[in-house]
């Protein structure tokens, strides 16, 4: 006799990290309920699978929408909320709507539906200036300004770990908390470093000495540990099948990259020479981040030993994305 399939609800699953997880979990052979307002995602990320999934139109802030979309689930994944540098500084007060109100209810379904299992998506955010590096789940979670609007997406986080840890414990019989670092690949919106960087290339006037002249934020030292799209997933996957309930785990690679060097790397790739201006800082950007994954790994993830292949087919992605876009307005 067959297994059944468990029916697993992925909040927030038109999103970039959303629908390509939908898309591993058809693979796998799971049951895939898709639960979003479609506010930040589109439909149109799960084009390939929309026959094999179930698509529900909701606002996560909804409590009956969110209740209703739990029933008859065993597992709850939830990736809803309002992501992106921009929003946490111009509209803090929706970020922390989303966050906070978006966990009263999703934690209510869960426990009105009985829902065995409950994970939830952090974010590397929640450690703002980690005191260790590379740093491990287990270092101070820390909100260093409450006055800077920055911090409204790492603080709603943080609650939503708290929530997950002393809420769903008390009805759950598994809960997982994972906090991504720095996922990167096709298709991923316009507001992180990745995809500016390659239009910033891509819209620069070629200098006198064949170079191209973009500018970035700060002076470039800051660095970052990116992580290919497919190679989170890989990890996600094994903290979905053998991680320990109770447990927070980081998923990420350990090559720390400054951002200048990221900026050198994707004109290379590129087949382009860059110079690079720098510029003040956002107040409260994080000056280095870098996950330790030692825990993940016991489990058996392998993380990316660089991040070259993904790279690059992140910037062809975005070049045919551009030069689609010009075509049209010709």
């Amino acid at each position: 006799m067959n297994k059944p399939q468990k029916k697993i609800l992925i909040t927030g699953g038109s999103g970039f990290i959303g629908s390509n997880l939908c898309k591993r979990l058809i693979q796998e052979g799971y049951d895939v309920t898709v639960f979003d307002n479609f506010s930040r995602g589109s439909s149109n990320n799960l084009s390939q699978i929309l026959t094999q999934i179930t698509l529900i139109d909701g606002d996560i802030r909804s409590s009956n929408d969110v209740i209703n979309a739990c029933k008859g689930m065993d597992s709850v994944i939830h990736l809803a909320y309002l992501n992106g540098t921009e929003y946490f500084y111009q509209k803090p007060d929706l970020v922390l709507d989303i966050a906070v109100k978006g966990m009263v209810n999703i934690l209510e379904g869960v426990k009105q539906n009985k829902i065995p299992e409950f994970v939830y998506a952090s974010s590397s955010e929640v450690y703002q200036t980690p005191t260790q590096l590379p740093t491990t789940e287990s270092v101070s979670l820390v909100v260093p300004d409450p006055l800077n609007p920055r911090y409204s997406y790492g603080s709603g986080k943080i609650i939503g770990e708290m929530m997950t840890l002393h809420n769903a414990s008390l009805f759950c019989d598994r809960i997982l908390i994972f906090r991504p670092h720095n996922v990167f690949g096709a298709n991923m919106g316009f507001e992180h470093v990745i995809p500016q960087l390659i239009k910033k290339i891509i819209d620069a006037p070629v200098d006198t000495d064949n170079t191209k002249t973009i500018q970035i934020r700060g002076d470039g030292t800051q660095t970052r540990a990116f992580i290919h799209i497919d190679e989170f997933l890989d990890g996600l996957m094994v903290m979905l099948n053998k991680g320990i309930s109770g447990e927070i785990y980081n998923i990420g690679s350990m090559i720390e990259l400054s951002i200048q060097d990221l900026a050198i790397s994707i004109g290379q790739l590129m087949d382009t020479s860059i110079k690079l201006i720098t510029s003040e800082a956002p107040l409260g950007e994080t000056n280095r981040r870098c996950p330790d994954v030692s825990k993940l790994q016991g489990l058996g993830f392998n993380p990316p030993a660089d991040i070259q292949k993904g790279l690059k087919d992140t910037i062809n992605w975005y070049q045919q994305y551009y030069q689609q876009g010009k075509s049209n307005d010709e």
